[in-house]
């Protein structure tokens, strides 16, 4: 009897919850997760769902120097990326955060 059958509903879960964030260099479909954020409503590049449990992305809004995975200056003009909140079907899970930003 092939172990196949039940392990496949599992399989395909862990890689339906796992979104194919990038760790190296802190993309995600060749988006940078930090620099300079706009929030949008329509034709985002990234939807986010705010959650407080496992996150996918640990964020920090910062005023200056959005340099590192996971620091996020918000911005009206000239974004980065163009990211909308959404409560169904995200692209990944993020979580603000005060100190020590990034994938986890």
């Amino acid at each position: 009897m092939s172990y196949t059958i039940f392990l496949l509903p599992f399989l395909l879960f862990l890689n339906l919850s796992n979104p194919k964030i990038k760790k190296d260099d802190c993309t995600f479909n060749g988006y940078k997760l930090y620099g300079k954020i706009k929030f949008v409503n329509d034709f985002p590049d990234l939807k986010i769902k705010v959650v407080e449990n496992f996150p996918d992305l640990e964020v920090k809004l910062v005023k200056d120097f959005p340099d590192g995975c996971g620091k996020w200056q918000v911005v009206e003009y000239f974004p980065d990326l163009k990211v909308k909140i959404v409560n169904d079907f995200p692209d990944i899970r993020v979580k603000f955060v005060e100190n020590f930003p990034g994938v986890r």
